[in-house]
């Protein structure tokens, strides 16, 4: 939000609130979009959505990250947070190329998931296929589930 000068007549005839509430709602919107200018991160960042879900025996966690090849991509377990991190390349202009739009936003990104449940480390296997990473982290002993017999007296 711009600071302006105070002037005890004539501000409510020459700025429309509605526009400026709408302005800064527009930027609140980008930012959870992942499509915010960031200064401070060199231009425009992106986060890879991702989707996690559990099975009887594992985690899956299912990243979505079109347009990076796999060499770009690292994956890491530290304790109950895995970490995800890579970077998408754009394209390089040629002189002479006009470029009238761009929306798709490239760079690094970095991505830490806390687990919901414990998880054995060592089991954990990854694959990518048509830009989409998806992760299995088979589940502790501890916290798979047990069927208990019931006995019928």
């Amino acid at each position: 939000m711009a600071i302006e000068r105070w002037r005890p007549f004539g501000t409510l005839m020459d700025r429309n609130p509605f526009q400026e509430i709408q302005s800064e709602m527009n930027r609140l919107f980008d930012t959870f979009r992942g499509r915010p200018a960031a200064p401070e991160m060199g231009g425009r960042f992106w986060m890879p959505t991702v989707d996690v879900w559990e099975t009887n025996e594992d985690l899956i966690l299912s990243f979505d990250v079109p347009g990076v090849p796999e060499k770009e991509i690292s994956l890491s377990i530290t304790g109950e947070v895995l970490t995800l991190k890579g970077e998408r390349r754009g394209h390089e202009r040629v002189n002479g190329d006009s470029f009238f739009h761009g929306e798709r936003t490239f760079g690094r990104f970095e991505r830490s998931i806390r687990l919901p449940v414990p998880v054995q480390a060592e089991g954990v296997q990854a694959t990518y296929r048509d830009g989409v990473l998806e992760v299995r982290l088979p589940k502790a002993e501890s916290s798979r589930p047990k069927e208990i017999k019931i006995e019928v007296l």
